[in-house]
């Protein structure tokens, strides 16, 4: 049996498991693919006792060492639709021993939940915390749940897009102004003078549009001085897996000023695109200093392969 249908063919208890290494030997690729298919049971409403166990198991993740992880681990628990996931989150958000990037993805997830009871602790770490990604990530979670929960959010005209993530901002409404046209929202992406929850949602604007146009202009979002606002770009170009945005993606990955959670979202952007151009790419940065881009090296080859592959999903994931 393929280490695929093992993990496919597996119980909740099984993919804790593998989630959590806890033979010692399990490789970072399966592990991943043992989280998305957790993800993918504790999305399921129908059965809250089972998506709740598998929310439960997710989260004992955190004790891991590996922060690209650890990482994955709070985005997944944002996207679940469940609250029961808040209170793990809460926990990684207040703890100074966790990095960064794993507390900026845990501010970030209570916001994808719409944790109205989140609020106040959000609006502490927006005030007082000394990271930046962090301050800026909790002002985007306190905006969307307020956004999430106005009379306004009722009314806006949205595109149905083509992705089902929870995203940080919602995409600018259809019918607001200059909404279709790339030249006025690449303006808005770039404008530091605009709240940042009005900047992103223009760059979720500019993903549904999708267009080689839209693409390059979001592109213009690498020159931020944001390291947050960078890697939400190359997260928004894994998503849209649109060959045009390699070049910019490399030129990132390469790069080793950039923030470690930027070149992590490059590299895992190209192994969704899965060109002939992104394999040696992404081979080159297996033994990168950085341990959060050597990790994503090998996660995005794992896609890579799926993406060439001909399975329809990867991991079990909805």
């Amino acid at each position: 049996m393929s280490s695929e249908d093992q993990i496919e063919n597996s119980s909740l208890e099984e993919l804790r498991d593998i989630l959590i290494n806890k033979s010692g030997s399990v490789p970072l690729a399966h592990r991943f693919r043992a989280l998305f298919s957790l993800k993918s049971i504790g999305s399921d409403n129908s059965s809250p006792e089972q998506a709740h166990k598998a929310i439960e198991y997710i989260a004992e993740s955190f004790r891991d060492n590996s922060e690209l992880l650890k990482h994955e681990v709070a985005y997944v628990l944002g996207q679940t639709h469940d609250l029961h996931a808040a209170s793990y989150l809460r926990d990684v958000l207040t703890d100074d021993n966790q990095q960064v990037m794993v507390r900026h993805e845990a501010a970030e997830a209570l916001g994808a939940l719409g944790d109205k009871d989140s609020l106040d602790l959000l609006q502490k770490y927006f005030v007082n915390d000394p990271s930046l990604e962090i301050r800026q990530t909790c002002e985007l979670a306190i905006e969307r749940i307020k956004w999430e929960n106005s009379e306004s959010a009722k009314k806006e005209n949205l595109e149905k897009s083509l992705y089902e993530s929870i995203d940080p901002a919602p995409p600018l409404a259809t019918d607001a102004t200059n909404s279709s046209k790339i030249d006025k929202l690449q303006s808005i992406l770039n404008d530091q003078e605009k709240p940042l929850f009005e900047r992103y949602r223009a760059m979720f604007r500019l993903r549904d549009i999708g267009t080689d146009e839209a693409c390059l202009a979001l592109a213009t979002g690498f020159d931020d001085p944001s390291a947050l606002f960078k890697h939400e770009v190359a997260y928004v170009f894994g998503q849209l897996c649109n060959p045009v945005t390699v070049p910019s993606l490399i030129k990132i990955l390469k790069d080793e000023s950039e923030a470690g959670m930027v070149r992590h979202e490059a590299a895992e952007a190209l192994g969704s695109i899965a060109t002939d151009e992104c394999l040696p790419v992404l081979r080159s940065f297996l033994n990168d200093k950085e341990q959060v881009v050597r990790d994503s090296a090998i996660v995005a080859l794992d896609m890579y392969e799926y993406e060439n592959s001909g399975q329809l999903e990867y991991a079990t994931v909805q």
